[in-house]
């Protein structure tokens, strides 16, 4: 069994990470997908629920667990490794607007800190 945390905060990231998991997971297999959406001060209110939205939708026969936090995205999502001792982490490049450009602060932060695979999925 392999457990998934799916980092995210907006529909984008979520969905380009749902397309990433389908190729990855195997419908008869006992993997685990968990969802953590984190509310970021900085980022419209309804980001964070629209995305766990999208990952029920898109990911609905994994049956995914599914977890919206606020505060500080880096520090939730470390909080949630630790929680949830996922295989592999799946983020995105950053919070998924247009006006973003490379690899933001969160997905940084993490690719320095954790201790397991983390796949950064890239943005349509």
């Amino acid at each position: 069994m392999t457990t998934f945390l799916l980092a995210t905060g907006s529909v984008h990231v979520t969905a380009a990470a749902a397309d990433y998991l389908q190729d990855r997971l195997d419908p008869g297999a006992d993997d685990e997908i968990v969802v953590v959406a984190v509310r970021d001060p900085d980022a419209p209110s309804r980001d964070a629920g629209d995305a766990v939205n999208v990952a029920r939708s898109r990911l609905a026969a994994f049956a995914p667990t599914t977890e919206t936090r606020a505060g500080e995205p880096a520090t939730e999502l470390l909080a949630a490794v630790d929680e949830h001792d996922p295989d592999e982490l799946v983020v995105g490049p950053h919070r998924g607007t247009d006006d973003s450009d490379g690899v933001g602060s969160t997905a940084a932060e993490l690719l320095a800190r954790v201790d397991r695979p983390l796949v950064v999925v890239p943005l349509p």
